[in-house]
């Protein structure tokens, strides 16, 4: 007796149709999977015979034998075990029901209870995208699928519960769509919080206004964590595409949180610096996406930034320049998104005071030097602002007027976006921090003085030639800011100040 049913796999973020092929047949009782399972795509064998026979149904004493197909791409994960028990039940003819319009996903407990699986969301686009009438899901991942429109969703809690539907004895309810415009943003902090810092505050809004990265650098306890917090609260609402993007990575990765049907703030990942290169940008057998993947669309805060790993932090590198990362392992090629902006934050020195106003640096001879050497001039010139975060006195601290709100502050962000989006409507690129050297060319566009001015800063500070591009994006987004179609000698000189710490990290 023979069976087939649609299931799902995942490959990175990729999602592709495998039909779940059974044939039970005499001989010696024997359960083989193959099509190219995993370990726990071969544990299922033992716990679909555990879930049916707890279940009330009948597990065969025959031979039988499982194909994932196609069988010459790994199947990996626990995804499987439901689609594998209702074939079974089609091939012993417990289930007499034309399943080839729908698809199932799902782990199953010993008992028949269905669990949550990762990667839910992009195979039920994929299921979609084929054509695929209905997919039956855990109740755990009802909330992605409430996401997607044009398929039937139903969120199962277990095997009876399923046959019952199918068999048309007890119908359950699709799983209802989300309407992305009401679904409402978690709550952020607030810039209003931060007491002082306003030439920092200033460079944290042009980061969000034109998507740049930011290294703060600042004595322990000047409100350098504070501010890097507050900056998804000023960076522009995420779109529906973006939110999917992001909430797909979420789901493959494993760390959607339940009942939450996409992802509406813009990611903060903050990993610990003893995270490892393939932490940062992916890894594993085959590989899951690492943090600045899980950062995609959102903020990566790396504090501290002197104590990372020489080798994570190169591993950066390309992927802040592509936004793209791309992992080679035996089991294949994957690529991960990584539109990322970067925040960094680090002491001047080891204890943390060198150039503080009242407590002076207590590092030994060679010991600053050492600590900054940390960081490549490479990587550093891939950081478009870098701003110094004094330390805040006492009439600051208890100043009681009211700061400066992130809502007031995301106004002028969007009004400087929206000039953006205009500019770049039609191409790939978003955000200035993205432009290419044709971009650069054709957009940043210098009154005479300031390319004068430029000219002579570029040769006093010895700049890269990335560093150049850097300044005059950054100055494009401070000129956006200021509703300025020409950048002029005041936009230029303040990205220029955002470059000082090259001559201290570089002497």
């Amino acid at each position: 007796m023979f069976s087939k049913v649609n299931s799902l796999g995942l490959f990175g973020l990729d999602a592709f149709l495998v039909e779940v092929e059974t044939d039970v047949s005499m001989g010696l009782p024997r359960f083989d999977i193959v099509g190219l399972p995993d370990a726990a795509v071969d544990e299922a064998k033992e716990r679909v015979r555990a879930a049916l026979k707890n279940s009330g149904f009948e597990f065969p004493v025959s031979r039988i034998t499982v194909n994932l197909a196609p069988a010459e791409r790994k199947k990996i994960g626990t995804v499987y075990d439901l689609p594998i028990c209702m074939a079974l039940l089609c091939a012993t003819k417990q289930l007499s029901a034309d399943l080839s319009g729908k698809a199932f996903i799902g782990e199953l407990s010993l008992d028949g209870k269905i669990r949550k699986v990762s990667g839910a969301l992009p195979m039920i686009i994929m299921a979609k995208n084929l054509g695929i009438n209905e997919i039956y899901i855990p109740c755990e991942n009802a909330a992605e699928g409430s996401v997607m429109s044009g398929i039937d969703v139903y969120a199962v809690d277990n095997i009876k519960e399923l046959l019952a539907h199918i068999n048309g004895e007890s119908v359950l309810e699709k799983v209802k769509g989300t309407d992305f415009e009401m679904e409402k943003r978690g709550e952020l902090p607030d810039f209003a919080d931060v007491k002082g810092q306003y030439e920092a505050k200033r460079a944290m809004e042009i980061a969000a206004a034109g998507g740049h990265n930011i290294i703060l650098v600042g004595p322990p306890g000047s409100g350098k964590s504070m501010l890097a917090k507050r900056l998804p609260s000023i960076m522009p609402e995420m779109t529906f595409e973006e939110s999917i993007e992001t909430t797909n990575i979420h789901s493959v990765a494993g760390v959607l949180p339940s009942g939450v049907p996409i992802v509406k703030n813009r990611p903060f990942r903050s990993p610990h610096h003893t995270v490892s290169a393939v932490g940062l940008t992916g890894g594993g057998a085959v590989p899951k996406p690492g943090e600045i993947s899980l950062a995609h669309n959102g903020v990566l805060f790396l504090d501290e930034l002197p104590e990372f790993q020489r080798s994570a932090l190169e591993s950066l590198r390309q992927p802040l320049e592509d936004g793209v990362i791309s992992i080679s392992r035996a089991a294949g090629r994957l690529a991960y998104p990584c539109s990322i902006m970067l925040v960094c934050a680090m002491n001047p020195c080891p204890c943390g005071f060198s150039g503080h106003p009242k407590v002076e640096c207590s590092c030994p001879n060679g010991a600053v030097d050492k600590y900054l050497s940390k960081i490549s001039g490479p990587l550093l010139d891939r950081i478009d602002i870098h701003i110094e975060v004094p330390p805040v006195d006492y009439e600051q601290l208890t100043d009681k007027t009211a700061a400066e709100t992130s809502a007031e502050i995301r106004e002028r962000v969007n009004a400087a976006r929206a000039v953006q989006h205009k500019r770049f409507e039609g191409t790939s690129v978003h955000c200035n921090a993205r432009m290419g050297s044709s971009e650069v060319r054709k957009y940043c566009l210098l009154s005479q003085a300031a390319q004068n001015f430029l000219k002579n800063v570029f040769d006093k500070m010895n700049m890269s030639a990335r560093a150049y591009d850097k300044v005059l994006k950054v100055a494009r987004t401070i000129a956006d800011l200021d509703g300025c179609e020409e950048i002029d000698v005041i936009h230029i000189s303040e990205a220029v100040q955002y470059r000082s710490l090259d001559r201290k990290f570089r002497r």
